[in-house]
């Protein structure tokens, strides 16, 4: 396959594992394929507390799960087996689905932490106005590969990659690759932050990316558009969702994040007929009663990050209220800029905010909370089934059943005391486990993971790649501006109201626009 003419002179992707613009050999090939061995070998976990996420949130205890090709082909208590069936020990373990996050920008990964103490307009400014520009192909690949493999360490087997990087198609070939070089299943949500959603979705690069891309990785890498809507009644946004329309392809967008988008953009959605229930919003956390009563009516979900909206500003983390109007919800952990790459902080945070909401909302009216509504088995469904409901693959994904896809985590620690007892094993995922507690990962039931450790990966070269990732953008910065921004100044623009540069808009709910 070759690749697009370039938009912005930088070498197009080739589509092979290797990043543009780098010769392939140990650097480019920092993730591998399991062990030739393990291909097509029947896998079955003994002795394991099973949590099936069905629709019954069925707790198993001591029961074996069979893996046969990439389905679930068994679940049950002493189960026969075929000859040469790898056998792991899963006592005193759980076996559950493996985790689905519907919304993780993997091309920031690379700075990790950098921008630990920003509000959310920092982060506007840092990316929207000021450095965005400066990736380079090369660097979403490195961004993409480096939080794909950790997605993968922490049982998280399907990511969507919410890619607002992708200022050329050449950017969007060098996620693909990324991704397509992990054993895991992703979605691309392919977005461009420097430019209007109507401008790049009217590309012929992009269409000819589209037609590329979309069927040739089977069902392990997938697609989405990835655009806000501002709220312009003139919706310059209509369009984008227009092209979508004619591409068949699910919109993910950024709606209630206080500052950027807001009941406005959900009424243009609705009055114009581009809310589905295919729609993932994300956030959700500053809209009135009206948009999420059209959000449940058009049967749209949720994706909620919760570390995210506590922390940088989009509005209270919105569990709380999504439950009162039946909105499903998936969780999501936003970006390794600020925070963990993991779905337990997700589920834990998630909890505790809803449950904290919860008390307030009764302490102000002189009433106490005696049951709390949100419990622990329902924040494991978000994070499992609730993220492939989200994705419409609930048919394959999301729940241990037979049939179903083998995308599978075993959380077994035997050098922790925090494994034992393993009384309450919902609330176990959701307040005790950690990324060290994953023993062994299967995605379409190859192993990615066992014993603790990744398979295939050569972590040496990874961290190469990443580190030439950073020194080409402390390099663009200087050094002055790079420690700088790690608390950046707000430059005197309408940025509090709409960070984005193609339309004028302010929204009148934020700052009086």
């Amino acid at each position: 396959m070759s690749g697009p003419t370039t938009q912005g002179g930088a070498p197009a992707a080739t589509g092979t594992d290797t990043p543009p613009g780098t010769a392939p050999g140990p650097q480019a090939a920092a993730v591998t394929a399991a062990p030739a061995g393990d291909r097509g070998r029947p896998t079955v976990f003994r002795n394991a507390t099973v949590l099936t996420v069905d629709a019954a949130r069925s707790v198993l205890h001591g029961h074996d799960v069979l893996v046969v090709g990439d389905r679930i082909a068994a679940v049950g208590t002493g189960l026969a087996v075929p000859d040469g069936t790898l056998e792991i020990d899963a006592a005193g373990g759980i076996v559950m689905p493996g985790m689905i996050d519907t919304h993780r920008h993997l091309w920031q990964t690379a700075m990790r932490g950098y921008g630990a103490d920003w509000t959310l307009t920092q982060y506007f400014v840092w990316y929207y106005l000021e450095w965005g520009r400066i990736f380079r192909p090369e660097d979403i690949f490195a961004g993409n590969l480096l939080g794909a493999v950790e997605a993968l360490d922490a049982g998280v087997t399907t990511t969507v990659d919410w890619s607002h990087g992708l200022r050329t198609t050449d950017h969007a070939e060098a996620a693909a690759d990324a991704l397509l070089s992990v054993p895991g299943r992703f979605v691309l949500a392919y977005g461009n932050i420097q430019a209007a959603p109507a401008d790049w979705t009217a590309s012929a690069d992009f269409r000819a990316f589209v037609a590329r891309r979309r069927d040739s990785a089977g069902d392990r890498l997938g697609l989405q558009l990835a655009f806000d809507v501002t709220g312009d009644p003139s919706f310059p946004e209509k369009p984008a969702f227009e092209a979508a329309r004619a591409l068949g392809l699910p919109v993910t967008t950024h709606a209630g994040v206080w500052g950027a988008t807001g009941d406005d953009g959900i009424r243009l959605m609705h009055e114009h007929g581009f809310m589905t229930p295919q729609t993932v919003y994300v956030h959700g956390a500053s809209l009135s009663a009206d948009s999420y009563h059209r959000i449940a009516a058009t049967g749209g979900s949720v994706s909620v990050s919760t570390e995210s909206e506590q922390s940088a500003g989009q509005g209270y983390p919105p569990s709380w209220t999504l439950r009162s109007y039946g909105i499903p919800v998936s969780l999501s952990m936003d970006t390794s800029v600020w925070w963990s790459g993991d779905l337990f902080s997700a589920m834990r945070a998630t909890l505790g905010a809803d449950r904290s909401r919860e008390h307030l909302e009764a302490h102000a009216v002189g009433e106490t909370v005696t049951h709390a509504a949100l419990r622990a088995e329902q924040v494991v469904e978000w994070a499992t089934r609730g993220g492939a409901r989200a994705l419409g693959r609930e048919a394959d994904l999301g729940s241990v059943e037979v049939g179903k896809k083998a995308d599978l985590v075993l959380l077994k620690n035997d050098h922790s005391p925090v494994s034992f007892p393993l009384l309450n094993p919902h609330g176990h995922v959701a307040f005790q486990a950690q990324r060290a507690d994953v023993h062994t990962v299967l995605v379409d039931g190859r192993i990615v993971k066992r014993d603790g450790r990744l398979v295939g990966t050569d972590l040496a070269a990874l961290r190469r790649t990443v580190e030439a990732t950073v020194e080409h953008l402390r390099g663009e910065l200087g050094e002055e501006a790079w420690q700088r921004g790690m608390n950046p100044d707000v430059p005197a623009t309408k940025i509090l109201d709409n960070p984005y540069t193609y339309t004028d808009y302010r929204s009148a709910g934020t700052h009086g626009g």
